[in-house]
């Protein structure tokens, strides 16, 4: 394959043998080191061209230097200030103002009469507005629009004049300062020699300055295009045929290098993948399977995919070349700076600012990021401490404690990004310490991300300095945010060696023999129609400005452009409609299938292996033996034995291995923490009067009290929570109204007078032990009862429930069916009246009853135990053959729980 580069200079040598003299002027930067390396094969000795990009050329002939987008904004806040009289925020500002400068640079780019346009933008609106009995009505904020669009031009004036008294701009003032210089330039420099080489779609300023260079003489231009686009309609040469027809320099010469290389045999699959990680994975393989990358280039159309890309490549390249920055927000780095701007930023919008404290979610993300973890050893004790304390916000005190065994150049950097600054220049310092410090702690990649923050910051403390439109830490992180979005690393590599991994317009120019081409898709290639700009599109038509209609050319040319000399192509495009894209292969995907026959189409997915879902098992051996022997001796309570029922692996987990769940910080009430309160608050009121029969006044005397105990309750099980706002103060009134709406059942229980209520225990434990057949040593059994009392000589054993408990829950028809989870609620309560039975040696002379108070179901009273299925005859009463019989069922769970034949299974019905 020859490429473009390569049948340029041959024929630029065949008439041009010095070239002292001679200017290559290329479209991109990438495109140098190609040409030169080139030259330097075709030529055994002289000088090399002076080669260099449209950017360089444009500048070399206006003499003014290009600014970059931060430093414009900042000098154009300058000017917007002065014109304004009520000017905005420099972060409301900031919002808008890039999009200014954007339709500036474009309009000025190409050579636009600017009081012309931005007249008939004015004209447009005033039209808006124009009724006939003029009851048009203007909010606050159309009045706001309309102004802004009438003065487009003062600021437009302000500001150019401005930078050219400086000596700077953005392109299109470049681009527009450079067309009044060109005679000049030319002039000076009427002894060269100029090539343009590779361009395509020029503005009307690179059309004017190409034209005049072409005119002037000695200076020639190569178009990279193949006749089929040319010499038919398609869109792909829609610039070169519009340039060739109107241009005077080809009323005498000939267009040239127009190839014929597009119609020759090639190896094409265009590859249909199921989402994007699926295309990137299939391109792995694909590159697995090439031995020689000499000649290749993958092109991603979506150039986001470049993180999940790097990820993939496989091992067998060993050299490769990067022209995409790596986006600043994806390096770790970033998450870093966003979690102590994070600090302040939640310290203001919780008013913690006086106090100096910091919500602990913000200050573990900080602790807990790779650069700060590997510099502190006591992080992990610290959030343990944390937890433990339920302390939702940290204080300054804390931070000194953690970092005590510290060096003195940590303990001072860490600290002081935590103490109250006195300005934005100040925080700044603190970050740039910051940096400072890890640099020398960290890898030589980790070193790259540091500098090149380390850069930003300096900037933006020098513009800070010079102009102090950061009034506040919010204004410094919005903004920081914006560039972060937009700003990249560069890669370092060798351009010449390896797999080519590029954008699509960083393919202008150059040939690959293999191309592999990601994300074809709709809306990817080309890119959306939609454009950021306060140009609306009928005005971009009217004055000759570019919109979608000629950047789909524009990506039409790129695309069939690379197409045209290579010979193994692989076109990748998601099949899936999601947010990410549309499903539907680029238009350009299908133009070129009807063009060429030798194409072929598959789509691919992930190999799916299958694999046989098998339930876990966990076999018993002498340490779970060990193990389930202490817990025989300490003792089995009643949720421990339903927790086995539902799910024994949990069981095994939680008992056996005794694996706690993690401790966390409770910022809002947890439901168990609601269900303790209620308990310990009820515990309190009724331990006064166990032996004694209870009064309607003695219910009075509680309601009294009860608020004040839920309130020291929950100060004990909610350490340092707030219950004065929000969800935890509505949480607080509900467990406030579940005692206060009990203490009132009770009281209407006893207004009745042939009522008589003793309480006889609250929060009682009782235990027994049992021998069960088989096993060779006894079985302890023991729970804590809320209440046993006594209404009307009947026995109660009841449970207290903070959740919703229904009356069949409690309905026991069959003892063998104990397993199923309706059945756990019954389960407990059982235990309970049998412990109580056996503890206290019941006479079962009396009643005894057990049931549950479920405070979210009050209204259905004591919910008793039933052993009938008759809802018009229930049997309430617990006898001592019923508690034996249940006994015989749960003894045949405990012995299988000890059965070393049967292991710890998984059972196949659960949800999660």
């Amino acid at each position: 394959m020859q490429s473009f580069i390569s049948e340029t200079i041959d024929d630029i040598l065949k008439t041009t043998h010095s070239f002292e003299d001679v200017v290559f002027i290329l479209p991109s930067q990438r495109a140098k080191v190609f040409v030169k390396q080139t030259f330097k094969d075709k030529i055994s000795v002289g000088f090399l061209p002076e080669t260099i990009n449209i950017e360089q050329f444009i500048q070399n002939i206006s003499g003014v230097q290009k600014a970059d987008n931060i430093q414009l904004l900042f000098h154009f806040y300058t000017i917007y200030k002065r014109v304004e009289k009520n000017p905005d925020s420099f972060d409301t500002f900031s919002s808008w103002a890039l999009t200014v400068l954007q339709d500036f640079n474009e309009i000025d780019q190409h050579l636009i009469n600017t009081k012309d346009i931005f007249m008939y933008l004015r004209d447009i609106e005033r039209l808006k507005k124009w009724s006939v009995n003029g009851t048009f009505k203007e909010t606050a904020l159309i009045k706001d629009h309309y102004s802004f669009l009438e003065k487009l031009n003062t600021y437009y004036n302000a500001f150019y004049e401005f930078l050219i008294g400086e000596n700077i701009g953005y392109q299109g003032l470049i681009y527009r300062e450079a067309c009044t210089k060109i005679d000049d330039f030319l002039e000076k420099n009427k002894n060269k020699k100029f090539f343009f080489i590779g361009f395509n779609a020029l503005n009307k300023a690179e059309e004017l300055l190409f034209q005049k260079v072409l005119e002037s003489g000695n200076s020639e231009i190569y178009w990279d295009l193949d006749e089929t686009f040319f010499n038919s309609n398609h869109q792909a040469g829609k610039f070169i045929r519009k340039y060739k027809s109107s241009w005077r320099y080809y009323e005498k010469n000939q267009i040239k290098s127009l190839g014929n290389s597009f119609s020759t045999p090639k190896k094409i699959q265009v590859i249909g993948a199921a989402k994007n990680n699926t295309q990137i994975k299939y391109i792995g393989e694909i590159l697995e399977a090439t031995t020689n990358f000499k000649n290749t280039a993958l092109v991603l159309a979506d150039e986001t995919l470049l993180p999940v890309t790097l990820n993939s490549l496989p091992k067998n390249i060993n050299a490769i070349n990067i022209t995409m920055g790596y986006p600043l927000k994806d390096i770790p780095t970033t998450g870093l700076l966003f979690s102590i701007f994070a600090l302040f930023n939640s310290q203001e919008k919780l008013q913690k600012s006086v106090l100096n404290e910091f919500y602990y979610k913000d200050v573990l993300r900080f602790f807990k990021h790779q650069s700060i973890y590997g510099l502190i050893a006591s992080i992990d004790d610290f959030t343990v401490a944390i937890a433990k304390d339920n302390q939702t916000f940290i204080k300054e005190s804390h931070l000194e404690k953690l970092l005590k065994e510290e060096t003195t150049e940590v303990k001072t950097v860490i600290l002081n990004l935590f103490k109250p600054f006195d300005s934005v220049g100040d925080f700044m310092d603190r970050i740039l310490a910051l940096i400072n410090l890890l640099k020398e702690k960290v890898n030589a990649l980790e070193k790259e991300y540091l500098f090149r923050f380390y850069t930003v910051f300096t900037q933006l403390q020098t513009l800070q300095n010079e102009f102090h439109y950061f009034v506040d830490l919010k204004t410094l992180s919005l903004f920081f945010k914006q560039l972060i979005s937009s700003e990249s690393l560069s890669f370092q590599g060798e351009p010449l060696k390896g797999l080519q991994l590029m954008g699509m317009l960083e393919t202008r120019v150059l040939d690959f023999e293999n191309i592999i081409l990601a994300s074809a898709n709709e809306g990817v290639l080309p890119a959306s129609s939609q454009q950021n700009t306060f140009i609306p599109f009928d005005v971009k038509v009217e004055y000759g400005l570019p919109t979608y209609r000629e950047k789909d050319a524009i990506f039409s040319y790129h695309f069939f452009r690379l197409m045209q000399r290579a010979k193994n192509i692989f076109i990748v495009y998601n099949t899936e409609h999601d947010i990410f894209g549309s499903g539907e292969k680029s238009r350009f995907v299908t133009q070129l299938e009807m063009i060429r026959t030798d194409i072929v189409q598959k789509i691919i997915s992930p190999r799916v292996v299958a694999q046989n879902s098998e339930l876990k098992v966990i076999s018993k051996n002498e340490l779970v033996f060990e193990r389930l022997k202490e817990i025989a001796k300490a003792g089995f309570s009643p949720s421990s034995l339903t927790n086995y029922l539902y799910n024994p692996v949990a069981f095994y987990k939680q008992k056996v291995l005794r694996i706690k769940e993690f401790d966390d910080v409770e910022e809002t009430v947890a439901y168990n923490t609601l269900g303790t309160v209620v308990h310990e608050a009820l515990d309190e009121l009724y331990k006064p009067f166990i032996g004694h029969f209870l009064t309607v006044d003695a219910i009075l005397e509680m309601e009294k009290i009860a608020k004040n105990i839920v309130v020291k309750h929950f100060k004990i099980q909610f350490k340092n929570g707030d219950l004065s706002t929000g969800k935890n103060r509505l949480i607080f009134e509900v467990a406030n109204r579940f005692v206060t709406n009990f203490l009132s059942q009770e009281k209407e229980l006893l207004k009745d007078k042939n009522n008589q209520l003793k309480i006889i225990a609250t929060e009682e434990n009782l235990s027994a032990e049992i021998v069960v057949e088989g096993i060779d040593f006894p079985i302890k059994i023991h729970g804590n009862v809320d209440r046993v009392d006594e209404l009307n000589g009947e026995v109660r054993i009841i449970d207290y429930k903070s959740g919703m408990v229904q009356a069949a829950e409690l309905k026991v028809l069959d003892f063998e069916k104990l397993r199923e989870k309706q059945q756990h609620k019954a389960i407990q309560v059982l235990i309970y009246a049998y412990l109580y039975s056996k503890d206290k040696k019941f006479d079962f002379s009396k009643n005894l009853r057990a049931g549950i108070f479920s405070f979210k179901n009050l209204n259905s009273g004591f919910l008793e135990i039933n052993f009938s299925s008759n809802y018009r005859k229930p049997e309430t009463t617990i006898t001592e053959e019923k508690l034996e019989e249940f006994m015989e069922e749960l003894k045949m769970y405990i012995k299988e729980i000890y059965d070393p034949e049967v292991g710890f299974i998984e059972p196949a019905d659960l949800r999660y």
